[in-house]
């Protein structure tokens, strides 16, 4: 798995995904979120575990979390046997029951099909995009909103906008780039409860550069996005080539680009590093989220 991870150019708007069936469906994964994928094992259930949580395992001595991904979906119970896909994302070890893996695909964002009306109510609002695969359709799914779903704790920590204290009111323009709905309108909710109002979202990277380079073009760039916060994955373009794009151009490589994302482990974060990254969080740490765009905002006097 590691080797084909090494694969992808940074910043091409590429992504591996693993293609797996459940039943008579096939989904996909992003590899980057994958650590290893090990047969099926016995699990030790958990008592008043929620539903679509097999249990727990112990491999090479780390506690990982089994989830039913069938289950979780609405179509059933997932036989014992099959396959593990053991995940890392979130700062979370967690491993998704699959009936079978068919091998991996790398597509661009461009091909990923906005889910909207494409899919079965098993589906709706876990899936990120469908991409088209010979005669099939393949679904990626939000495994971040599928463990939130499960465990709401593994969330954005909104509690930590309260531990921040008295705040004083800010007009820095930001621009966030989030797909999901949800964390959208959260990542919002505390950026302007701790005091940032001037804020702009969009939902996907392409729609992000779009408006730099309309205020770009206008000579009013500095006055409408002075930073930018950005997911990884989103379709038709991701955090990773929207970063590249803007720190290649020198009329806005200056904009400080925070990655705030799931995917930030050891191998993202060089790849975010190397693409001109200024920080880059896992999507937990809203309260550091804050912390890193107040020292960003003083450090670089973008409050001027």
């Amino acid at each position: 798995m590691d080797d084909s991870k090494i694969l992808l150019e940074n910043g091409t708007n590429e992504l591996m995904i693993l293609e797996f069936k459940l039943g008579d469906n096939y989904y996909g994964i992003n590899v980057a979120k994958i650590r290893e994928i090990t047969k099926y094992e016995p699990v030790t259930p958990i008592p008043n575990a929620h539903p679509s949580i097999e249990g727990v395992f112990m491999p090479r001595d780390v506690m990982i979390t089994a989830i039913d991904l069938k289950n979780c979906l609405g179509r059933g119970e997932s036989d014992s046997k099959g396959l593990f896909i053991i995940t890392n994302f979130n700062k979370l070890d967690i491993a998704f029951h699959v009936d079978s893996v068919l091998g991996i695909h790398t597509v661009s964002w461009t091909e990923i099909i906005k889910p909207e009306v494409t899919i079965s109510t098993a589906e709706e609002g876990v899936a990120i995009g469908i991409v088209k695969k010979e005669d099939r359709l393949i679904i990626i799914l939000d495994f971040e909103k599928i463990v939130t779903d499960i465990n709401p704790e593994t969330g954005l920590k909104i509690s930590d906008i309260n531990d921040l204290g008295e705040r004083h009111r800010s007009t820095v323009p930001i621009l966030i780039a989030e797909d999901s709905a949800l964390l959208n309108k959260l990542i919002v909710d505390c950026l302007k409860k701790a005091g940032y109002e001037n804020l702009i979202h969009v939902e996907n990277g392409k729609q992000a550069y779009d408006i730099i380079t309309h205020y770009k073009d206008q000579g009013t760039l500095h006055e409408n996005v002075r930073v930018v916060i950005s997911d990884i994955e989103m379709p038709e373009m991701d955090g990773h080539r929207l970063t590249k794009l803007i720190k290649t151009d020198e009329a806005t490589a200056k904009i400080p680009v925070v990655l705030f994302s799931s995917l930030v482990n050891e191998e993202m974060r060089r790849k975010g590093e190397s693409l001109g990254a200024d920080a880059q969080l896992s999507k937990p740490e809203i309260g550091n989220l804050v912390k890193i765009i107040d020292q960003l905002v003083a450090e670089r006097h973008l409050d001027m």
